[in-house]
C-alpha cells in the first residue's frame, strides 16, 4: 500500500512518535472533560437558588435583604457587581438587577439593599411580600462596573445618588475588611439626609479610616446641617479630592445625576476614559428625552407581532421587553440596561426609539437587532425573538 501524501512530510515521524509517547506516559486528560463545564458552572452559573435569611430596614423607603444559598455554594463576585432578581408578579414573570451591597470576602451570602421605585413592580414586591424563609431564582453575578488595577488608579472618586450607593458600599467594605492599597473618595447625593443609605455606617468608616473619605450632599437640609449642600459641582468634587490627577471616576445613580455630573467632570479636565458609569435601567420617562418624536405620547398605543406568534398591546412609554413580559413571553434578560445584550430582538418591520448611548454592536445594528429592555414602539412592529 503506497503511503499517504501528509506521511512525506518533513517531521511526519518525529510527531507520530511524540504522539505514541505521550499516550504511553502522559495523561489522558479526556477523563476531565466533564468537569471543564462544572468548573465554568461554579463560578459562571446561569441560575442560583437563594433563600432569604434575613431583612433589614435601612431607611423609611429602603431595605436590605440577605440571601443565603439553597444548596449552600454562592459564587465568587467583584465588589460593584449585580445579581438579577427573577420573580412573578400578578402572574408576569420578570427580572431586575441589583448591586450586592455586602463584600465580596463574604461567602456565606448576598446581601442586596433595594429602594422603592413609584409603580416598581418588583420593588415593591420585594419591599412588601418577601418574607425570612422566601425562595427566589438570580443569576449568577454579572457586571463590568468594578476596579480593575491593571487598569484603574489607585485612588477611586466615587459619585453616587439614591440607591445608586449600593456598588460602592461593597467596594467601601472590601477596603475595610480585605485592606487593598486603594484610596475611595465617596460623594453621595439625596434630596434630604434621611434618604442617605448607610449613612451612619459610611460616616463611622470615613471617620476611622484615613483612605476612605465619605461626603454627603444634601440638596434639601435641615437647618443646623454643615455638611456639602447643593448639587455635585465639579467645583465641590475638587474641594473635596483636590486635582483629578490620577484618579479614576466612577458614577451610578439616576439619569439626571450623569447628565449633570458628566459634563462636570469634563470640565475639571477629566479624561472621559477615566469616567466609569454604572447601568441604572431604562429612562424613568423616556418621552422627556431630548432626540423622543414630539408626535409620540407616553401612553399610545401599537400591536407588536411576534413572528409566528398572536399580536400583542405595547405602549410607548414603556420598553419592549416590558410589553413582551406582559404577554408571558418569556424573554432573556439580565442587566435590563442595553448593555448585556441577551433580550436582543430583531426587528423585522416598524421603528422603535432607543435612547443615546445603548451599546448596541455594528452588526446588530446593519441587521436590525436592538436591546428590547431600552427600545421603545414608536410603530406598529413585527419583530423575531
Amino acid at each position: 500500500m503506497s503511503k499517504a501524501i501528509f506521511e512525506e512530510f518533513d517531521g511526519y515521524q518525529d510527531i507520530v512518535d511524540e504522539i505514541d509517547f505521550s499516550r504511553r506516559r502522559g495523561v489522558d486528560y479526556t477523563v476531565y472533560r466533564d468537569s471543564v463545564s462544572r468548573q465554568i458552572d461554579l463560578l459562571h452559573p446561569r441560575r442560583i437558588t437563594l433563600r432569604v435569611a434575613d431583612i433589614r430596614d435601612e431607611t423609611a423607603s429602603t431595605k436590605t435583604l440577605r440571601f443565603v444559598a439553597q444548596d449552600g455554594y454562592l459564587p465568587p463576585f467583584l465588589a460593584g457587581q449585580y445579581i438579577a432578581i427573577f420573580v412573578d408578579v400578578a402572574g408576569v414573570r420578570t427580572s431586575r438587577p441589583y448591586s450586592i451591597s455586602s463584600p465580596p470576602n463574604q461567602t456565606g451570602y448576598y446581601e442586596i439593599t433595594v429602594r422603592r421605585v413609584q409603580e416598581g413592580r418588583v420593588s415593591n414586591y420585594l419591599l412588601d411580600e418577601l418574607r425570612r424563609g422566601d425562595i427566589l431564582e438570580a443569576s449568577g453575578p454579572s457586571g463590568h462596573f468594578y476596579h480593575n488595577p491593571v487598569f484603574h488608579d489607585p485612588t477611586m472618586v466615587c459619585l453616587a445618588g439614591g440607591s445608586g450607593v449600593t456598588p460602592f458600599v461593597s467596594m467601601v467594605r472590601e477596603i475595610v475588611e480585605c485592606g487593598p492599597d486603594r484610596t475611595l473618595f465617596l460623594i453621595y447625593g439625596n434630596k434630604t439626609l434621611d434618604e442617605a443609605i448607610f449613612h451612619d455606617e459610611l460616616s463611622r468608616m470615613s471617620d476611622r479610616f484615613r483612605h476612605i473619605t465619605y461626603a454627603p450632599v444634601i440638596e434639601d437640609p435641615l437647618e443646623g446641617y454643615d455638611g456639602a449642600t447643593g448639587l455635585m459641582t465639579g467645583q465641590l468634587i475638587q474641594e473635596i479630592i483636590g486635582g483629578p490627577a490620577d484618579k479614576t471616576f466612577y458614577l451610578c445613580g439616576p439619569q439626571g445625576m450623569y447628565d449633570f455630573c458628566v459634563p462636570e467632570l469634563l470640565t475639571m479636565g477629566v479624561p472621559p476614559r477615566k469616567i466609569r458609569r454604572e447601568i441604572y435601567g431604562p429612562p424613568a420617562r423616556i418621552w422627556e428625552d431630548p432626540a423622543w418624536p414630539r408626535e409620540i405620547h407616553a401612553e399610545d398605543r401599537f400591536r407588536v407581532r411576534v413572528a409566528g406568534g398572536t399580536p400583542i398591546d405595547a405602549r410607548a412609554g414603556e420598553p419592549l421587553l416590558t410589553a413582551l413580559e406582559r404577554a408571558g413571553l418569556r424573554v432573556p434578560s439580565l442587566c435590563r440596561s442595553g448593555e448585556c445584550s441577551m433580550c436582543r430582538v430583531k426587528i423585522r418591520s416598524g421603528k422603535v426609539f432607543q435612547p443615546a448611548g445603548i451599546p448596541v454592536r455594528k452588526s446588530d445594528r446593519q441587521f436590525g437587532y436592538v436591546h428590547a429592555c431600552v427600545s421603545y414602539p414608536l410603530t406598529d412592529l413585527e419583530i423575531l425573538i
